[in-house]
């Protein structure tokens, strides 16, 4: 007899659920049993771009670990394939709630030679030849990398004081430089300098010393200007500098907030410049500027090539080379006329525009700039030096983020000076002033009227830019002497496109991190068709990167929100519909891509999505101080700001997968992001007060957008601190939430922001198609792993259950209207969390169809549907996706990848 005679076709489904998704579903208890008896998991590290590069300037990386596996103290190394311990270091990042480690961070030299692959063991690390030390002195900080010693500043203007090779000073003071122009068009200029206000040694090495200089510019006023904005300060900074063990460089993390008046301030320049002393004959100082690839400018500042009279091949060679002249080999006849032969001082490196660069020189002040060369797409380094040593500096996303520059100035005398330009002083100053009138929108009844037909929502003063930020990322190299051109091709490269480490996803997936996905899974064709398209969507965003020249200083890294197809382009120029600020999730979905495949160009691209959307997009100072700007023309031209763009779930894998100091800083910025609520009305055009007043210190508060947009920086503080200040703050706001009559069916409540709980009865149902959509199911899903409320877990699993229900089954359960619903396509993966969590077979299958029906979403393709299209009615060769949107893109990528961790055995049921 066959024992599974009596159990029903229904049952036996719902067992087969519940043994898949303990298969694929990531968590704490799934990772539990993966790694029986503590055993450390095999942790292999490999280069997102699948070989190890030419040059390095440095790695660091993070690794996960299983819950319970690895305890404090416990020694770690990085490998090589063949088993050497290489030099490392290593620090955690974050704990699980029983004070395991579920972080750590590692880091490794700079240096040609890499392994190609690596695996992180248990075992004492490897020490650095020569260490990276670090003196913390009174008036400076010296981080010494052997024979290069170092000096910053603590305060003063001199972020850098120096730079030393042995005995001999290469690099001398470098300052940030700005200016500030009065009009958008012939206004006075203001110059202003960068002052250290606090000086902090975050690393002391032995491989990766980090030191964090914070400061404010300073006008410095200008003869003939009755000494206009001397004295005044605007543009706070951030900024830290990263030494590794094997480098002769620092690399910089700079980091500035735009805190003037949009009307009144338009920043001409902003940058960094050092000092460079020179040494030697003129001919024997040489300049190099990277063009495109890995092309570069090469010249000096005494040409002695090409003259009317041959100096002779040996001169001519060394010159070429960078190195000294052999003066005993110089012809006489150009020996004695070397005065005659005009010197450059002065040299310009400028990308105004993603498509083009022009290198210009000139001998000096005061005399006409000569053209030298133009060409696409510039790396973005500019050296200038002797064979006594020089300095080379180089700007990632140079032409990315233009209109940006690098300069060398007065390389004929004793000190030049060369400048990484983050902003071109040549080019039209920054206007940050809103790019529309009011239209007559004064009142709310006109305001909600453009809304309607525009889908921008407009007030008043309430579209400034000022409290929006930028950081840039750049090298400073102190050479010993000028290096060849294969090595700064070589250097230029790795700060253009940094190399990458990153533990392999089946090793993250087996640590439970990071809520609900799984690894790509082709094993069926009506699997392999999810893959694919998510594959071909984010191979599609990449590409219009590119296409469409999303470039530019503040633009570069975001996405577009909608397209225009009478026009074939996104919508750039209509209210809400241009720029994406993170509407809907993409960054969640780019990340959640990068950790189910590590591939180069998604990793690369979420990275600087990362980088503008939780810097341009969000307020860092001001009243608006830890909300973002709903999706606009300009990054902040939308007067709805909420948590739910500034949101740390979109912070949160690339902090973990990289340890980045400037992600962790923006995300422990919002902790308290909440309180900005109490005098920032989001719901002003229908104001909470006027619903129902409440009390001072009691809001009105969404559970999705708002409540857990900032739970997920308290989530990620109490990980990475252990302060239970923060878990006391989820577990309020979810003992809470449970205890309403209807839970999370209630959409919002009063919130006391004192003590992190929601008031009330919850007693009505507002369903909201937004409140899941921004990172809720997936910070839930991580917060019903780690913390254990069962009246919370009870009310989001009934949220889950009915958002997609039909009115027919609503109205059996509930005796209140049914509502309007949206984006039900994207909301199938909580009917699919809720099947996956009682094991019910039915609802895993309507999950499956709501996904495939593609109601009010982007819909399965049959098949590739990318349209290439060429000729006079198109700007330039494009592709089109039918029907796309960012926002359906993100919600169907999100729910495609998270179906297919949850429920992956229902898909057959459903497709048949």
């Amino acid at each position: 007899m066959d024992i599974r005679a009596g159990i029903s076709r229904r049952d036996s489904l719902k067992a087969g659920l519940m043994a898949s998704a303990t298969a694929l579903l990531p968590g704490a208890a799934q990772a539990a049993t993966s790694v029986r008896g503590g055993a450390m998991p095999a942790t292999p590290v490999r280069w997102i771009d699948d070989a190890a590069p030419p040059l390095s300037l440095g790695q660091t990386f993070g690794v996960p670990w299983p819950r319970g596996v690895l305890r404090a103290g416990k020694p770690l190394s990085v490998q090589g394939a063949d088993g050497t311990a290489l030099p490392s270091q290593h620090w955690t990042l974050a704990t699980w709630p029983d004070g395991s480690i579920k972080w750590t961070a590692h880091a490794l030299p700079a240096g040609s030679g890499q392994p190609g692959a690596l695996r992180v063991v248990p075992g004492k690390p490897a020490a650095p030849q020569a260490p990276v030390l670090v003196r913390d002195l009174a008036d400076r900080i010296e981080v010494q990398v052997g024979a290069l010693r170092w000096s910053i500043g603590r305060s003063g203007t001199a972020i850098i004081q120096s730079a030393q090779q042995g005995d001999r000073t290469v690099v001398g003071p470098l300052t940030l430089v700005a200016s500030v122009d009065s009009a958008p068009e012939g206004g006075t200029r203001t110059p202003f300098t960068g002052r250290i206000t606090s000086a902090t040694v975050e690393q002391k090495g032995p491989v990766r010393a980090v030191v964090k200089l914070t400061g404010i510019h300073e006008g410095q006023g200008h003869e003939g200007q009755g000494h206009e904005g001397q004295g005044r300060q605007l543009l706070p900074f951030t900024l830290r500098l990263y030494a590794h063990a094997g480098g002769d460089h620092l690399r910089i993390v700079h980091s500035f907030i735009f805190d003037g008046d949009p009307a009144k301030d338009f920043i001409s320049g902003i940058g960094l410049t050092a000092a460079v002393p020179m040494a030697g004959a003129a001919h024997d100082r040489h300049v190099r500027l990277a063009t495109a690839d890995d092309g570069l400018f090469s010249e000096a500042v005494r040409p002695l090539t090409g003259l009317r009279r041959d100096p002779g091949k040996a001169v001519r060679a060394a010159q070429i080379a960078g190195k000294a002249v052999p003066m005993d080999a110089m012809a006489p006849g150009v020996a004695k006329l070397l005065d005659r032969i005009p010197t450059w001082g002065d040299f310009d490196l400028t990308q105004l525009s993603a498509d083009g660069f022009a290198i210009a020189k000139r001998t000096q002040d005061g005399h006409a700039w000569v053209d030298s060369i133009a060409g696409s797409r510039s790396q973005g380094l500019g050296y200038i030096g002797s064979p006594h040593g020089g300095a080379a500096i180089a700007t990632r996303y140079f032409w990315q983020r233009h209109p940006s520059q690098i300069s060398i100035r007065d390389a004929e005398s004793d000190m030049a000076t060369l400048t990484a330009w983050l902003w071109s002083p040549d080019a039209k100053p920054m206007d940050m002033r809103s790019y529309r009138g009011v239209l007559g929108m004064e009142g709310y009844d006109a305001q909600n009227e453009g809304l309607d037909i525009t889908y921008e929502d407009y007030e008043p003063g309430w579209d400034a830019a000022t409290g929006v930020a930028r950081t840039s990322e750049l090298t400073l190299w102190a050479c010993a002497a000028t290096p060849s051109a294969d090595a700064l091709a070589a250097m230029a490269q790795a700060n253009a496109v940094p190399p990458q480490l990153m533990v392999t996803p089946d090793r993250i997936h087996e640590a439970g991190v990071f809520g609900i996905w799984s690894l790509p899974d082709r094993s069926t064709p009506m699997k392999a068709r999810i893959e694919d398209q998510n594959s071909n969507l984010v191979d599609f965003y990449v590409g219009e990167v590119d296409r469409r020249r999303w470039y530019g200083f503040w633009n570069h890294g975001d996405i577009m929100h909608t397209y225009d197809f009478d026009r074939h382009v996104w919508r750039y120029d209509i209210g809400g519909f241009a720029w994406d600020n993170s509407e809907l999730s993409p960054d969640l979905w780019f990340w959640t891509s990068v950790l189910r495949t590590g591939n180069a160009a998604a990793f690369r691209f979420a990275e600087a999505l990362t980088r503008h959307t939780g810097e341009v997009d969000v307020y860092h100072l001001g009243r608006f101080k830890g909300l973002g700007t709903r999706h606009g023309v300009q990054h902040w031209s939308d007067s709805s700001k909420q948590p739910r763009v500034s949101n740390a779930m979109y912070r949160r894998i690339f902090y973990y997968l990289t340890a980045d100091e400037r992600a962790g800083d923006l995300m422990r910025d919002l902790v308290t992001s909440d309180l900005a609520l109490e005098h920032v009305e989001i719901g002003r055009k229908v104001p909470g007060a006027e619903r129902n007043p409440l009390p001072a210190g009691v809001i009105d508060l969404s559970f999705g957008t708002m409540w857990c947009s900032v739970a997920s920086a308290w989530l990620t503080e109490w990980e990475r601190t252990g302060d239970k200040k923060w878990r006391e703050r989820l577990l309020n706001g979810m003992d809470s939430i449970g205890r309403l009559k209807y839970g999370w069916l209630a959409g919002s409540a009063p919130y006391d922001l004192k003590t992190g709980r929601f008031m009330g009865a919850g007693d009505k149902i507002s369903i909201s198609h937004l409140n899941a959509v921004f990172g809720a199911l997936e910070v839930n899903a991580e917060l019903l792993e780690l913390l254990d409320v069962p009246r919370y877990r009870t009310a989001w699993l009934d949220y889950c259950r009915w958002f997609n229900a039909s009115p027919q089954e609503w109205k059996a359960k509930f005796d209140q209207p049914f509502g309007r619903r949206n984006l039900k396509e994207g909301h199938s993966r909580l009917t699919a969390y809720v099947a996956r969590e009682t094991g019910d077979r039915e609802l895993a299958v309507r999950a499956w169809k709501e996904f495939l029906g593609g109601d009010a979403g982007l819909g399965l393709s049959n098949g590739d549907p990318r349209v290439a299209l060429k000729g006079p009615a198109y700007v330039r060769p494009i592709v089109e996706w039918p029907d796309v949107s960012t926002n359906a893109a993100s919600q169907w990528g999100l729910a495609a990848i998270e179906n297919l961790a949850l429920i992956p055995d229902a898909l057959a049921d459903a497709a048949n």
